[in-house]
């Protein structure tokens, strides 16, 4: 005569093995080797980047290590361009100062002033170098704040432009 427990211990050890039996055959797919896809998608990265222009539009390019004590210094690494790999890759700077200039901030506003230097509404890469580069200087200096809520105007010779952000000069 058969035991109650051991009628009931059949199915689950069969409920077992069915569920132990794929991985221990392996899932049919074999291995390969890397396969490069591509770089890796752009989002959100820690540290300073400085933005450069190329065919396709704004690239910003990392400057780890790099250590900012103010925002002219952020315009500084951007008016030294892009390195040799860099500009390889096809990044160029477009930014010229015809004098002196100046960036300051209050909260997540930022203001550069260039009084001799010409800049228009329209030449959309130069202005959007100097707004991502100076939003993420200020998100940098300050932790808090994040690059997509910093507005920067824009102060040259003429006009003043902006209040500008960041995303309006990636959107395109």
């Amino acid at each position: 005569m058969k035991s109650p427990g051991r009628a009931r211990r059949i199915p689950r050890l069969c409920a077992t093995a069915a569920l132990l039996l794929p991985a221990v055959a392996g899932c049919g797919i074999r291995p390969t080797g890397v396969i490069d896809a591509g770089e890796p998608i752009p989002g959100l990265t820690k540290g300073m980047r400085i933005y450069f222009a190329s065919d396709t539009g704004l690239r910003g390019v990392s400057r780890p290590g790099v250590q900012l004590n103010h925002l002219d210094s952020a315009l500084k690494l951007l008016l030294a361009g892009p390195n040799e790999s860099e500009q390889k890759s096809g990044l160029a700077n477009l930014v010229v100062f015809n004098g002196p200039f100046h960036a300051s901030a209050n909260g997540n506003r930022v203001t550069l002033d260039a009084p001799e230097t010409y800049l228009s509404a329209d030449d959309r890469l130069r202005n959007g170098q100097l707004v991502c580069s100076l939003a993420r200087a200020r998100a940098v200096l300050h932790p808090t704040l994040r690059p997509d809520d910093i507005q920067v105007t824009l102060r040259p010779k003429d006009e003043p432009l902006g209040p500008y952000k960041c995303s309006y000069f990636l959107d395109s």
